[in-house]
């Protein structure tokens, strides 16, 4: 999808009453899906299970004693 295009839709979705201040913060949204939907289709990707082993040996360590 073009650039503009995208924009545009966003605009065409985002309710009425969205401010000035929030479209960047939705572009934002959309560009980072987009990443993730291209590292996704490149198999860039970490399994569960690996992501799930590393946050509990920084967050939670066994205790020692």
């Amino acid at each position: 999808m073009e650039a503009k295009e995208a924009v545009r839709g966003l605009l065409d979705r985002l309710p009425d009453d969205c401010s000035v201040e929030h479209i960047p913060y939705h572009l934002y949204v959309l560009q980072a899906i987009g990443r993730g939907q291209a590292d996704v289709a490149a198999g860039r990707t970490i399994p569960h299970e690996e992501v799930e082993r590393a946050l509990r040996e920084k967050w939670l360590p066994e205790r020692e004693g």
